[in-house]
């Protein structure tokens, strides 16, 4: 059974109002003494007393959680995100309410319109990216918002995103550095912030290093295994296929390494390549892979602490939190016309 303020204030010996008082964090304008709050905050830490924020978010007309949509859980990318949303969430005392899109911006209005129904006390999106008109209504209601991972250029909103051109630039730049002229791009979903940021990236650097934009070469169209399994199959079968393949996610890559494998190709040996997600087992696969990593922690921690300020403070600014990526560089990136030269060596 629960422990209620009736047993702490019973087993601490003083009146249950001086307990939530103490609990709630207005000791000091009730002026107890700190003896009587270290005591209070003791018994409810023996006695394993979890506030119920349910029935004070009803009592106060507002709610104490928190909702999260993302375009598809299964992805290890959103997967961590998550978890450090909800874990940071709950340290601050919301509790979270998440929603699946399957990159599908249909489910995604509905899943809104759930949420708002459900009367979360602010909202963390990281959209499907196409459309936006959804979130401008939740903002027009006067609810906190904060976009996270992707964004929208005409969308004035608070929002959290990595320096995704940077982080393509510096990883085609790296492939250009090994020689590399006819490079891969598997993209995931076109017109979203994200691939476009990362295309704009590795169209510049092949510019930049006088080299052709092919865009025979740029394929792809989600940000999931399957496409990067195809589209890998078929940038094989050409009669003149890349030296190198970046994968712009960590789903991609998957895909990418099953069809390598079934080609019975070896990385870096008979083709490079360079992933955009470091996933964790990245560095621990047969041939470690030089990947642009992104502060998936950070990003989660910024969004939940951007969105508790708007709670707190009403009026503030719309402002953009970009975060610096980086190249990690291991063995999957081989010199042209080596078949022993790794990247990192």
């Amino acid at each position: 059974m629960p422990t209620t303020l009736a047993d702490i204030a019973e087993k601490a010996g003083v009146s249950i109002s001086t307990v939530s008082r103490v609990l709630n964090g207005k000791a000091e304008k009730y002026r107890i003494s700190r003896v009587k709050r270290e005591l209070i905050r003791n018994m409810a830490e023996e006695l394993g007393y979890r506030p119920n924020y349910l029935a004070r978010g009803l009592r106060l007309s507002k709610s104490n959680t928190l909702g999260l949509i993302a375009p598809d859980i299964s992805n290890p990318f959103f997967a961590s995100i998550i978890k450090r949303v909800q874990s940071i969430a709950y340290k601050m005392g919301y509790s979270l309410f998440v929603c699946n899109t399957d990159e599908n911006v249909d489910l995604e209005v509905e899943q809104i319109n759930l949420l708002y129904e459900n009367r979360v006390a602010g909202l963390i999106a990281m959209p499907v990216g196409q459309k936006y008109d959804h979130f401008v209504e939740w903002q027009e209601r006067k609810l906190p918002l904060v976009l996270l991972d992707r964004c929208f250029d005409e969308f004035n909103a608070h929002s959290v995103v990595v320096d995704n051109y940077t982080g393509a630039y510096e990883a085609v730049e790296h492939l250009i550095s090994y020689g590399h002229e006819r490079i891969g791009m598997i993209q995931g979903l076109p017109g979203t912030f994200t691939n476009n940021e990362r295309l704009r990236g590795y169209r510049d650097a092949l510019k930049a290093h006088g080299l052709p934009v092919d865009d025979s070469l740029i394929v792809g169209s989600d940000f999931r295994e399957m496409n990067g399994y195809i589209e890998t199959k078929l940038l094989l079968d050409r009669e003149n296929p890349p030296t190198a393949i970046f994968a712009t996610s960590d789903l991609i890559t998957l895909g990418v390494l099953k069809a390598l494998d079934e080609e019975k190709l070896s990385i870096p040996h008979d083709i490079s390549v360079l992933t955009f997600d470091d996933f964790d087992f990245a560095p621990y696969l047969r041939c470690p892979l030089t990947a642009v990593w992104q502060p998936k922690d950070m990003m989660g921690e910024m969004a939940v602490k951007l969105l508790r300020g708007q709670l707190q403070l009403d009026g503030q600014e719309p402002h953009r939190i970009l975060l610096k990526t980086h190249l990690r560089i291991r063995e999957s990136v081989a010199r042209v016309g080596s078949k022993r030269t790794k990247s990192g060596r």
